[in-house]
């Protein structure tokens, strides 16, 4: 078969690694890719968003199959113009994709089905805001959620009446986000733990893979500013068997059920991010695709053939069969520009990198690179993903930041404390 995979982060480049595996796969591009994913696709300048043109470029390479990374283009419609075009494509149709694409949707959703989420509210007037935070902050904290697509960055989690005022602000006022900002979701504060879920869905079926945990937060301890991810690991200790199937059961079979019931067939990755307070799932978010960096870990560790079970997918075969992972432990630590999630430069060389790489238990995943003069040379935030593997989580964990230390360049920062804690 002939793929070609949309995006060109650390994501990407664990699924073009996967995918190059597959029986089926003859050809594959990446577009627009990155330093990392060249190793083993061809990339092509074209970017995960320019919709038509990603459609002319199928047609023209003959593309049988089209694996999306990234939620923006599926939100804006990517797998309706490849189906139109007669192309298949591993991810979710642009109503379906809403779930991400919207949170007061997916809050609306969960509220039909009656899965357990925490109350909330909806507000497109900033005044109105305002009066429901003065009220309610003074017996629930709260966290604030742009409504539209924020890049991972539209979550305030508010320690005060103040802080929450001023996510308002932020947000609906001087739109600091955009028009992502223009209708925010303000709900009670969970605490816990956080899980993330992902699932294989043909629409019907729900196949789980295994649990990680992510690190969204700067600094180590879980401090500074949210980012798109630090960092994760696989397994968890406290995700038992019943844990994951009272979340398959309450929450994501039925906005599986709801979502075909309602016209628009989930098909793709359902990710759902949640929170464990006292051995009960509740529903924090979902994404519409493979998680960023929680495919890093997951893709080492899944056994089969990724081109099979997209098919399967797409195709609504996925009672037929089974997505099987290995019993090992893996630990992704994110390697990132100085200054990320804020301003940073880029530009800056990678030394060390074949070092990295040297122990069989150790795989490098690009995100923010690209080649300059032969040289590879930063070119994001999030730079190198780091994945170690192992029997147990502290050999993973040793593993990975054994490589970590193989690897410099100017500023770099990452979190010392992924998969410290359990």
């Amino acid at each position: 078969m002939r793929i070609l995979l949309i995006g060109g982060g650390g994501r990407e480049h664990a699924l073009a690694w996967k995918l190059r595996q597959s029986a089926h796969c003859q050809t594959l591009y990446a577009a627009p890719g990155n330093a990392g994913i060249a190793q083993v696709a061809e990339c092509v300048p074209l970017a995960a968003k320019a919709i038509p043109d990603i459609v002319a470029f199928a047609k023209r390479n003959a593309i049988d199959l089209v694996v999306v990374g990234p939620e923006s283009p599926l939100i804006a419609g990517l797998a309706d113009a490849l189906q139109e075009a007669h192309i298949l494509c591993f991810g979710p149709s642009r109503a379906a994709a809403q779930l991400e694409g919207s949170k007061a949707f997916a809050k609306q959703i969960l509220a039909e089905v009656g899965a357990p989420t925490a109350p909330f509210a909806v507000f497109d007037d900033p005044d109105a805001a305002r009066s429901y935070l003065r009220t309610r902050f003074l017996e629930h904290p709260c966290v604030i959620k742009a409504d539209g697509e924020a890049l991972g960055k539209g979550v305030f989690v508010c320690e005060t009446l103040s802080d929450a005022l001023e996510a308002v602000e932020f947000l609906m006022v001087e739109r600091g986000l955009g028009t992502a900002g223009t209708r925010i979701v303000v709900e009670d504060r969970l605490y816990g733990r956080e899980m993330s879920l992902l699932c294989l869905t043909d629409g019907q079926t729900a196949l789980p893979m295994p649990p990680v945990r992510d690190y969204k937060r700067a600094l180590d301890g879980d401090r500074g500013p949210n980012t798109g991810g630090m960092g994760c690991y696989t397994p968890l200790p406290d995700a038992t068997p019943a844990l994951i199937e009272a979340a398959l059961r309450q929450i994501v079979r039925p906005v599986i059920s709801e979502m075909a019931r309602r016209g628009t067939p989930y098909r793709g990755v359902l990710y759902a991010g949640l929170m464990i307070q006292d051995d009960q799932p509740y529903t924090l978010e979902f994404n519409c695709r493979f998680g960023d960096p929680e495919t890093q870990v997951l893709m080492p560790l899944l056994e089969g053939d990724l081109v099979e079970l997209a098919l399967a997918t797409i195709e609504g075969r996925l009672h037929e069969t089974s997505v099987r992972f290995a019993p090992r432990a893996a630990v992704c630590v994110v390697l990132a520009s100085g200054g990320y999630p804020h301003e940073y430069r880029t530009g800056l060389p990678i030394e060390g990198l074949e070092q990295a790489i040297e122990s069989p238990n150790v795989l490098v995943f690009h995100a923010g690179t690209r080649t300059e003069n032969g040289q590879i040379v930063t070119a994001g935030g999030r730079v190198l993903n780091i994945v170690g593997l192992g029997d147990t989580v502290a050999q993973a964990r040793e593993n990975a930041y054994r490589a970590v230390q193989q690897i410099r360049f100017e500023g770099m920062h990452y979190r010392e404390d992924i998969a410290a804690h359990g």
